[in-house]
């Protein structure tokens, strides 16, 4: 072979790179290249703040390539499979080298471009980099696939996982290219509502490396005591590196594993969660934008765009929803435990379809995953595998009590409310007009009133419930 080319998608560094690891192993010289769609489908499109993170980390892969003699070649369009299939005949490439992916859309794509690829005399080599064991390889005992995360995990947590695999650069020869600028794939946002999301986050593989390496020297020791508490550092927040491939699950995985029970049980049976998700929209591609358990199609929701909206904006007059919800806004990112209960909030208290919450995640989360993203929406919901029952209602007081006792969580993200006392402050309707005066506070104006009694939305949620069990008997 003289040229060959590695498709980098959600696999954004050098490291523990499969695809690119094979490619090197070639002796050919090597064109990196990165194709972002345009206009396409949700599914195959990132969110807003999942662009601005892609733009950084592009950035980021670009800058490492160039130490070690590369670049990145960019490029963009509505058809992806045309753009690779020109480049291919532009550099008179030889083989096509990528790390698979597992989302139906992305499976279809790949399988498509494969044949096109080989028609024409190219080579095409796909691997195992993105997940610790991959769908297809795992079967219950009928041969079918899991759809209960504990089974699941008890029999994956006993495969060997490979070690990171190991790439050197230090002989190869990359191909001279011109591709587009990264400015012209128009990945930040023309309204810059991101902005102070730097004071969050770096994008960079580094930072990624940093953030598990602190992670490691502290947090994930007592992360079964502390990863539910809003106001603590007690998770990874690796999410959107893992999510983007800047750090390699594998990597993850033996950095962490070492470390005993306390951790193998604790953070490392999150990193089968996230494998679990990508089993689920493997084996139940309908479950990307239908329940998976298709009796929920007809449950009764009731559409109301002005409570979807006070919902996305913070602006519920439930002080720990809020919190969350601006937490996402200010920051791209929101606390694991927090997803939960807003998301429990908007589905049953307010009994909106969970589409509309995973549409507002998908679009304002960093790590936006979609696997990841549509499993946790139908676990709360009710509808997907392993779910949440439906009538498990989430009292945001109670959870506020449990999960932020002090209202700091609160206080960080709605300051409007910072000068009410601890065990106040997540019911703001109850303080007599003269202490809400006190406290700066006009429920209306300064804050809003809260959308419906919590017990109301219980009944009712219930109600649904009831009514919806009655029509699939």
């Amino acid at each position: 072979m003289k040229r060959v080319l590695v498709w980098f998608r959600r696999d954004l560094r050098l490291k523990d790179n499969p695809a690119l690891a094979a490619a090197v192993e070639t002796g050919a010289d090597i064109l990196p290249v990165y194709i972002h769609g345009v206009e396409q489908s949700s599914q195959l499109s990132e969110g807003e703040a999942s662009k601005w993170w892609l733009h950084h980390a592009l950035e980021d892969l670009d800058t490492e390539l160039k130490i070690v003699g590369g670049g990145l070649h960019l490029d963009q369009g509505k058809s992806v499979e045309d753009i690779l299939l020109g480049i291919v005949g532009e550099f008179d490439i030889d083989a096509v080298f990528w790390n698979r992916r597992y989302q139906p859309h992305a499976i279809k794509l790949d399988g498509d471009i494969k044949k096109q690829l080989q028609t024409r005399g190219v080579e095409v080599h796909s691997f195992h980099g993105g997940v610790l064991n991959e769908p297809h390889a795992i079967k219950n005992k009928s041969g079918k696939p899991y759809q209960v995360f504990t089974p699941y995990w008890k029999f994956c947590r006993d495969i060997p996982v490979g070690d990171p695999c190991k790439v050197n650069l230090s002989g190869s020869t990359f191909v001279k290219s011109c591709g587009v600028m990264l400015e012209k794939l128009q990945l930040l946002p023309k309204i810059n509502w991101c902005a102070n999301f730097h004071e969050t986050w770096t994008p960079s593989r580094q930072a990624g490396l940093d953030r598990l390496a602190n992670f490691a020297s502290g947090a994930v020791t007592e992360y079964e005591d502390n990863r539910d508490m809003l106001v603590l550092d007690g998770t990874s927040m690796l999410s959107p590196y893992l999510h983007f491939g800047q750090l390699g699950v594998r990597e993850v995985y033996h950095r962490l594993v070492a470390m005993g029970e306390a951790v193998n049980n604790g953070y490392l049976r999150q990193l089968y969660w996230r494998d679990f998700a990508h089993h689920l929209i493997y084996h139940f591609p309908h479950s990307v934008t239908r329940p998976l358990r298709s009796e929920y199609e007809q449950f009764p929701w009731v559409h109301d765009e002005d409570k979807i909206e006070r919902w996305r904006r913070g602006q519920t007059g439930f002080p720990v929803i809020d919190a969350a919800m601006r937490q996402l806004w200010e920051t791209g990112w929101m606390h694991n435990r927090a997803r939960m209960v807003v998301g429990s909030f908007l589905v049953k208290h307010l009994l909106q379809n969970w589409v509309g919450g995973a549409d507002w995640f998908w679009n304002t989360l960093v790590d936006a995953d979609l696997p990841n993203n549509i499993m946790g929406w139908q676990w709360v919901s009710g509808c997907g595998a392993d779910a949440a029952p439906y009538f498990r209602v989430f009292n945001p007081l109670r959870q506020a009590e449990r999960f932020d006792s002090n209202g700091d969580y609160v206080r960080r993200y709605v300051p409007e409310l910072a000068g009410i006392p601890d065990g106040r402050i997540n019911e703001p309707w109850s303080l007599t007009p003269i202490e809400l005066e006190c406290y700066g506070i006009k429920l209306g104006v300064t804050y809003p009133e809260r959308m419906i009694d919590i017990n109301e939305g219980r009944d009712g949620a219930l109600a649904a419930y009831q009514k919806f069990k009655a029509s699939v008997v």
